[in-house]
């Protein structure tokens, strides 16, 4: 069996500093395969209608607070596919690798994102951003984009990300917490 088809997309990415995240974050990022999680999320979307028009095209969640959230994953080496589930609203994502940096398809948008180690937390940078994946976006345009992935004391993997642009401020905020789900999940 050739090496590199067992190693996961993320760990690819990271390199070693991926065995240094917290235990939650490198189980979830170190499967393979089909697997589910589960768990609690709290959304908050700015208000306005240019905010309401963008995250509805990029798919964002409505604003809910502590709503069940269930993540369908298809993970291999070479990419990833995330079917989140907030509450009654689905969010579609895409990930693969791209010049060493970890390309997101959310909506018509592309993003590459620099994974950085903190600590034993993982955070996400974006380094670029296509519209359709062709017309470039200026990425000092994203600069307000923050995602971060952490451990919680009770050993749960948790997530914070969060979106705000120049001149319209928040476009949306969400986090929470998952586990492993038995299968009885609804994604």
């Amino acid at each position: 069996m050739d090496r590199t088809l067992s190693i996961t997309l993320f760990q690819r990415l990271l390199g070693a500093e991926f065995f240094h995240l917290a235990p939650a974050i490198k189980t979830l990022h170190g499967r393979r395969g089909e697997f589910r999680y589960a768990g609690v999320a709290s959304v908050r979307r700015g208000r306005g209608l240019p905010k309401a028009l963008l995250a509805r095209i990029a798919g964002l969640p409505p604003t809910m607070e502590d709503a069940p959230i269930a993540i369908r994953f298809s993970a291999g080496s070479e990419g990833e596919t995330w079917q989140r589930r907030f509450g009654a609203a689905s969010m579609l994502t895409r990930l693969r690798r791209r010049d060493g940096l970890l390309k997101e398809r959310l909506g018509p948008c592309t993003f590459d994102y620099r994974l950085v180690r903190v600590g034993s937390e993982l955070a996400w940078t974006v380094e670029r951003a296509r519209l359709f994946d062709i017309v470039p976006l200026p990425a000092k345009l994203f600069d307000g984009v923050r995602c971060r992935e952490s451990q919680d004391a009770a050993g749960r993997y948790c997530f914070f990300v969060e979106a705000k642009l120049p001149v319209l401020g928040l476009l949306a905020r969400y986090e929470g917490w998952l586990e492993p789900d038995d299968g009885a999940g609804t994604a």
